[in-house]
């Protein structure tokens, strides 16, 4: 077991009578003149409201929300992009005692009927028409739901029925924030986050106001203890992954509201490049596929001059060992200088064209990454560590800001504890652990034993310094038809090590050997078409090219020089349309969702082990 140097007990008390809506009100005091929000007004125009303006409009709501008789102990569903209302709502909800649940955008009629439904929601938020329609599809099925809202096109669609505006709440009479602050206490719940339902109906994870204040301590003291970036309140930060997602949900909206961050709303992750230039984000998060895509594109876009790509990756090559030594402070300062002078001449110039280039913090997690792709950003300049957790973990378990180990995801976070079970699986336990799931003692008692450790499923291991390897899913691994036991994961990160291949599944469960589905990542498989001349139509008809699969044939066997013979991907089924977040194929932050990739490649799964 590795035991940070903070203890439970010590963050416990120190966040003892915190709750949300109290740590945003003293934000509210100590910073209220800085800018809270931004959002984009149309394509171009920025808009923003300070933290003084955020708590103007969030009184207002909670007064409207008190009017509708809405308070302790009630649920409001919101579904809605990332924009301000969310934030206002959210803590607005907590300031009358109600508990908000975010559900994902893309939520279908069934779905938002069964979340909606099963957290017993009195109130539901929908961020326009479309989002709005689905819960009036349902609305006789839930007999809880008394109110809907919607803030596009509330004040139109109010007129014909009982559907609120937006509008409506904001015109209330302001609550007395500081007395209205006092109803949340610390063991009631802030949210309840609705996992992803890859494995069964979707189980709401419930997240207390003391599991938001313990982990923003936590992680507020890794940041301190490791990175060096001054003053938290003004860092820039973008939100643009779901807020149905913990991870976002943590850091740009409780992280944000305790800590005084200037929150960008990106209403699509799609667009998180272009919002990244125009913001110059300090802390960013990302999953592994937005860094894999900035990878790829760089290293596309070099692709396209052999001159210069050979002098940057002759100066990859000169920067690697020097960055790493100089993460564990052991550089000398020749070393330094030299670093340096490469980062002045190569790398900052790619930080800049990215649009990360005042980042202080970087961090992957939700799914594992490369560690090549972990290392190549690291050489470059851009601070990239990796952060491991769960819904269930409030966020996070494992993490180390600075002193980073590609590959692997880094010690206990402070304050809690971690060990592995005789069979390998992670067990933490901790102030970040959840309160059950809601309404469902039995799938609870299942993760959560009598002392407090909570199962998180996937198997690991520990080196001597309390760093932790994933290994896989425990009910994810491979088992070959000749028993052997393989992580799929391990392999999928290697095969997006080919230049082409933007994503990967493994297969081989019961299988005589493992094979696997890759599809060409677009931007690098067009630069690289392009240079070598061969014609197509699409991505369909690329990734059946004769050269496409010679290249990707010869980038199998180097990405599977490290595997031995049972290891080893034997076969590619080479795909040209990029699976989409948010879909039967992937999680919306683009976890793989392997039954639904299966079901719908079946027939090319079967392909390849029929010839």
């Amino acid at each position: 077991m590795f035991l940070g140097v903070t203890t439970n007990q010590e963050l416990l008390d120190r966040v003892a009578a915190q709750t949300v809506p109290a740590q945003f009100l003293r934000t509210v005091g100590e910073s209220g003149d800085l800018v809270a929000l931004r959002w984009k007004d149309g394509q171009a125009d920025w808009r923003e409201m300070t933290f003084n303006d955020l708590a103007d409009q969030v009184a207002r709501v909670a007064g409207g929300f008190r009017a509708l008789g809405i308070g302790p102990g009630d649920r409001i569903v919101l579904m809605m992009v990332n924009r301000p209302e969310f934030h206002v709502i959210d803590l607005a909800a907590t300031m009358v005692g109600a508990t908000p649940v975010s559900i994902y955008n893309s939520s279908s009629v069934d779905q938002v009927q069964y979340l909606t439904g099963h957290s017993r929601a009195k109130l539901a938020m929908a961020g326009n028409s479309d989002q709005l329609r689905r819960f009036l599809e349902v609305r006789d099925q839930l007999p809880d739901l008394v109110h809907v809202g919607v803030i596009d096109d509330g004040d139109h669609l109010a007129e014909g029925g009982d559907v609120m505006g937006y509008a409506s709440l904001l015109g209330n009479d302001p609550l007395d924030l500081g007395e209205a602050a006092k109803v949340a206490q610390p063991e009631d719940l802030a949210t309840v986050i609705y996992t992803s339902g890859t494995t069964g109906p979707p189980k709401g994870v419930m997240i207390t106001h003391q599991n938001v204040a313990w982990t923003v301590a936590s992680l507020t003291d890794a940041l301190e203890d490791e990175l060096n970036i001054g003053e938290l309140a003004g860092k820039r930060i973008v939100s643009y992954l779901p807020m149905a997602h913990i991870a976002e949900r943590m850091i740009s909206h409780y992280e944000a509201m305790f800590l005084g961050f200037e929150v960008s709303t990106c209403p699509d992750p799609t667009l998180i490049a272009a919002y990244a230039a125009e913001v110059r984000p300090n802390i960013i998060f990302g999953v592994p596929r937005v860094w894999e895509k900035i990878y790829a594109g760089v290293n596309a876009a070099l692709a396209a001059d052999p001159e210069k790509a050979e002098k940057f990756a002759e100066g990859l090559a000169a920067a690697a060992p020097l960055a790493e030594k100089m993460t564990w402070g052991t550089a000398t300062s020749e070393e330094i200088e030299l670093y340096e002078f490469l980062d002045a001449v190569a790398f900052s110039t790619v930080r800049e064209l990215v649009g990360l280039d005042q980042v202080q913090a970087a961090v992957t997690g939700a799914a594992p990454i490369p560690r090549e792709i972990l290392a190549w950003f690291r050489t470059i300049g851009l601070p990239l560590s990796e952060i491991y957790g769960m819904s269930e973990s409030s966020g996070p378990m494992t993490w180390a800001p600075a002193k980073v180990k590609p590959g692997l995801v880094g010690p206990v976070i402070p304050g809690a504890e971690l060990r592995l079970a005789e069979d390998g699986e992670v067990l933490t336990r901790g102030g970040h652990v959840f309160a059950g799931y809601l309404d469902d003692p039995d799938q609870s008692a299942e993760v959560l034993d009598a002392d407090g450790w909570l199962r998180s499923g996937d198997i690991g291991e520990l080196d001597d310094d309390g760093y932790l390897r994933i290994v896989d899913r425990k009910k994810e691994l491979i088992v070959t038809a000749g028993g052997k036991n393989l992580s799929p994961a391990n392999l999928e990160a290697a095969l997006k090590m080919i230049p082409l291949i933007g994503q990967a599944c493994a297969i081989g469960d019961s299988r005589p050997f493992v094979s696997a589905l890759v599809v060409l990542d677009p931007d690098a498989a067009a630069v690289w078409a392009t240079a070598k001349g061969v014609p197509y139509s699409d991505l369909e008809e690329l990734a059946i090219h004769p050269d496409v699969v010679n290249e990707v044939q010869s980038g199998l066997v180097e990405a599977m020089a490290s595997f031995n013979n049972a290891e080893k991907v034997k076969k590619v089924k080479i795909l040209g349309t990029e699976w989409p977040a948010d879909s039967e194929l992937l999680t919306p932050t683009a976890k793989l969702k392997r039954r639904g990739v299966h079901e719908r490649f079946r027939q090319e799964i079967e392909e390849l082990y029929s010839r």
